[in-house]
């Protein structure tokens, strides 16, 4: 009993919801790491841990293999440019310019680390929920019973 009276006693904090723009930056921060690994080796393939039944009842992890499809393309000048994507969607990040345009390979990598550094500075989160706002408008409406 002397061991407890030793510790101090609180009453545990409530669990607080998450932020929802916080959840949007670290995913698109997660999602250019992966395309600036893919940029710096071709050849890179993104590990993903997932439960899996063996044997009918014990579920065992397994290691999956998802491929990472470029965000880059070559346009008809024959430079590169990057489009940013959540999901299916294009993020604009002016009004209408849904593309940065990057030039040659050699530069892509310093771009992805320039919006790396921009998603975690905040600077993306408009743009980022632009994007959510226009997915929600899109949402076909349920109808009452």
């Amino acid at each position: 009993m002397s061991h407890l009276k030793s510790l101090t006693l609180t009453v545990s904090p409530q669990q607080t919801a998450r932020n929802p723009k916080l959840v949007r930056r670290q995913k698109m921060i997660d999602r250019l790491s992966d395309q600036l690994k893919l940029a710096k080796d071709p050849n890179y393939v993104k590990t993903v841990q997932r439960w899996k039944a063996v044997n009918g009842s014990a579920k065992v992890p397994v290691e999956i293999h998802k491929r990472v499809r470029p965000w880059w393309r070559m346009d008809a000048n024959s430079s590169l440019v990057l489009v940013l994507r959540s999901g299916p969607r294009v993020i604009e990040l002016e009004k209408g310019k849904g593309g940065i345009v990057v030039g040659s390979h050699e530069r892509l990598a310093p771009v992805l680390e320039t919006l790396i550094a921009a998603a975690k500075a905040g600077e993306l989160d408009g743009a980022l929920e632009a994007t959510l706002d226009g997915a929600a408008r899109a949402a076909p409406k349920r109808k009452a019973a």
